[in-house]
């Protein structure tokens, strides 16, 4: 990554003497409570980037201070979805291991008159917060003695109390223009066995709470979040004020906008919704932007990190374009993935003067750009499949592929010519009919004359029945909001009966192609109908985005 305003603040931390150069510290801190998304990517790709630079630490914690939405799965998921991006934390850590830490620091606020019970509803306590144009209302708990204070506080812990009948709250500022310093809830009761540490606890830590204590245990150097925290921050510093543990070399938070692709999903209450719901084929659905989704889909994980470092890190937040993030996609795929020749939407082609029954092997390049390429055997016969598009009774102006008298080369194989069509009573196309002249077969040097179109095909007794998935946006841009059920776009995912190669069958799930004239596919590990391989098209082959020239 390029030089970026984090790495210059840590840079000046390091002059100043604030922090020593081998000292620097980083983490990752998901919530477990569901799968990495592409926005988690590029906070990855910070933390890991500062790793780098400066020999750093980084650690991957999890903060799993809300039992009631986490789960085991997310957090052997999230470890996964890490690893195959190619980063390596230092150790792996849990919030929650802090609890009796966290527990014992609530105790100094409560003595030092920074924290009190508090009795109300959690609407009550919403409603007094005030608004950005008014002050909030102070609890009429918030006087309460520092005595009766610690002891409903261990009740609390002792489950003597009804989870919702009281939290801990600061004790700040009821008038702070920050909502967040307006005595914020810092405990809370719940009844919910944790997947870290089962039912040892009942009351639980906010995470505004916890999380500058766990960076400050940890001796997090920079504490680097995405924007929405910024507002959290005097929130973060008050805590680590108030604790006599950690006066002294805190952590430093340092906010930076997170990565907000346009038109993507990526809420993930929302996320869940849709898998609960049965509307996605689970977290790893192809139309998903969860990093799971993206690889089954068939985007590397070079792909991800290339477009975090062309993305950067700035202040402002921004919506990237989908296609910034598909001509990264695509920029890899060029280099890695194998050349298949498929046909997505087939129409017959009968080669009227081959003979009958016979089945020629053909070596095709595998680059038709590049006569020097590697070639793959492909079989050719009379019947063949090609791309319905491909043929036109009545061809617009311009257009240069199959129409009744025109000609065109069957890539890697012959000039064929056009010399009719069988149609239906409704004039729809059945059956395209060419000639071919054998004289025109590819590599034989033949140039007495040239044809402008190419087209590609497949020869239909040998090929490989397919199914092939055109993947669209999963919500409806013309509705930019609302709930998210009624947002869907109906049209999202559309299954094609479609044909390949021969040698497509010896595909495994996750193995990309590029499908000639059509785009690049990846092999999804769910079949398709009547057991069908089938393969996702992960991008188009010709972009719309280009980065700008330095």
């Amino acid at each position: 990554m390029s030089s970026n305003f984090i790495f210059n603040e840590i840079d000046k931390d390091i002059e100043n003497g604030i922090y020593l150069a081998d000292e620097i510290k980083t983490r990752f801190p998901p919530e477990p409570n569901g799968y990495l998304h592409v926005g988690h990517a590029k906070a990855l790709y910070i933390n890991f980037a500062v790793k780098e630079k400066y020999n750093a630490t980084t650690y991957l914690r999890y903060d799993d201070t809300n039992p009631a939405k986490e789960d085991i799965e997310y957090t052997e998921a999230i470890q996964e979805d890490i690893a195959w991006l190619g980063f390596k934390w230092d150790q792996l850590l849990f919030a929650s291991d802090y609890f009796e830490t966290m527990y014992e620091h609530a105790i100094e606020l409560i003595n030092k008159g920074l924290a009190f019970i508090d009795d109300q509803t959690s609407e009550e306590i919403r409603s007094s917060r005030g608004s950005l144009v008014e002050k909030g209302t102070e609890s009429p708990w918030r006087n309460r003695s520092i005595e009766d204070n610690l002891k409903l506080f261990r009740e609390m812990r002792e489950g003597k109390h009804e989870a919702g009948s009281r939290v801990l709250r600061a004790k700040i500022d009821m008038s702070s223009p920050n909502m967040n310093m307006r005595d914020p809830v810092l405990y809370r009761i719940l009844f919910e066995s944790h997947p870290h540490t089962n039912d040892e606890w009942c009351i639980y830590p906010m995470y505004d709470y916890a999380h500058p204590i766990e960076d400050a245990i940890e001796k997090i150097t920079h504490s680097l979040c995405s924007m929405e925290y910024e507002d959290h921050r005097p929130l973060y510093d008050w805590v680590l004020d108030n604790i006599d543990a950690y006066k002294e070399k805190r952590p430093r938070q340092i906010e930076f906008a997170r990565l907000a692709i346009k038109g993507a999903l990526t809420s993930k209450r929302n996320l869940k919704k849709l898998v609960d719901n049965n509307i996605v084929d689970g977290w790893d659905d192809p139309r998903l932007y969860t990093l799971r989704g993206l690889r089954r889909r068939g985007v590397s994980a070079q792909a991800i990190r290339n477009f975090c470092a062309a993305v950067g890190v700035a202040k402002a937040n921004s919506e990237i374009p989908r296609e910034q993030l598909d001509y990264y996609v695509r920029e890899d795929l060029g280099k890695t993935a194998k050349r298949i020749m498929a046909v997505v939407n087939p129409l017959k082609l009968t080669v009227t003067n081959y003979p009958e029954g016979q089945i020629e092997i053909l070596d095709v390049p595998n680059d038709t750009s590049d006569p020097d390429s590697e070639t793959r055997q492909v079989a050719f016969g009379r019947d063949l499949y090609i791309e319905a598009d491909d043929f036109e009774q009545n061809p617009p102006k311009g257009y240069h592929r199959l129409y009744p008298g025109n000609e065109v080369r069957l890539m890697g194989a012959y000039f064929v010519k056009c010399t009719g069509a069988v149609v239906d009573a409704d004039g729809n196309v059945l059956e395209v009919l060419c000639e071919y002249d054998p004289e025109t077969k590819s590599g034989s040097g033949f140039t007495a004359r040239k044809v402008k179109g190419t087209i590609h095909w497949v020869e239909s007794t040998t090929a490989l029945p397919i199914e092939t998935r055109q993947l669209g946006e999963l919500l409806d841009p013309e509705k930019p909001s609302g709930d998210v059920l009624e947002r869907l776009n109906s049209s999202s995912l559309e299954r094609l009966d479609s044909f390949a190669e021969k040698s497509l069958e010896a595909a495994n799930p996750s193995d990309t192609f590029q499908f000639v004239r059509l785009g690049y596919y990846c092999a999804d590990s769910t079949p398709g109908v009547g057991g069908k391989m089938a393969f996702n098209r992960t991008v188009e082959l010709k972009s719309t985005w280009k980065p700008e020239k330095a």
